[in-house]
């Protein structure tokens, strides 16, 4: 592993570690990355795949979310309408119904499903927070509210990094009043 791939590691792993505790995630819940390895590399998202770079930012990722105790969730690319691909137990524990995923996916999801001990591809999911690494788009699998969070690196590699944590709506008038603890 060359100098660069550790470092590239090293920042994937701090920059999941930074989000999961800003977004304050229970163990359990859902964590959404979508990654472009064409980004990370320096070039344009879908034109420079590579699963050398997938394995090193999806090492650093999940071993943040292993530490954490949620489910990571891989998004896959926009030629599967960006299925994801999770541990099986997630999918049966949030209901969402598997479906057949080919030989496809980009390079971040195969290295997620050469990792999981029982990995599925569902369609949707509405996960608690996110990351984009490389404007991969995450947004539809988050769970209403967004919110974005801000990290002290906003780059892996050289790909651009945008993270959201979600919170409850909220309902009520003027005379509402708000747990602070959610927002």
């Amino acid at each position: 592993m060359t100098e660069d791939m550790t470092i590239i590691a090293e920042e994937a792993y701090l920059a999941a570690k930074e989000i999961l505790e800003k977004a304050r995630l229970e163990q359990g819940e859902l964590f959404v990355v979508g990654c472009s390895t064409s980004e990370v590399g320096g070039a344009t998202i879908g034109t420079y795949s590579s699963p050398e770079l997938a394995e090193m930012v999806f090492g650093g990722i999940y071993q943040a979310t292993q530490e954490a105790g949620v489910y990571l969730a891989a998004q896959c690319c926009e030629h599967l309408n960006r299925a994801l691909i999770l541990e099986k137990e997630a999918a049966v524990k949030y209901g969402y119904p598997m479906v057949n995923e080919p030989k496809a996916g980009g390079s971040f999801a195969t290295a997620a499903y050469k990792a999981f001990e029982h990995p599925v591809a569902v369609e949707h999911i509405q996960a608690a927070a996110g990351m984009d690494i490389g404007d991969t788009l995450i947004g539809m699998h988050l769970r209403d509210v967004a919110v974005p969070v801000r990290l002290r690196s906003g780059q892996i590699g050289d790909a651009h990094v945008v993270c959201a944590r979600t919170r409850p709506k909220f309902i009520g008038g003027g005379r509402a009043v708000y747990d602070e603890e959610l927002l």
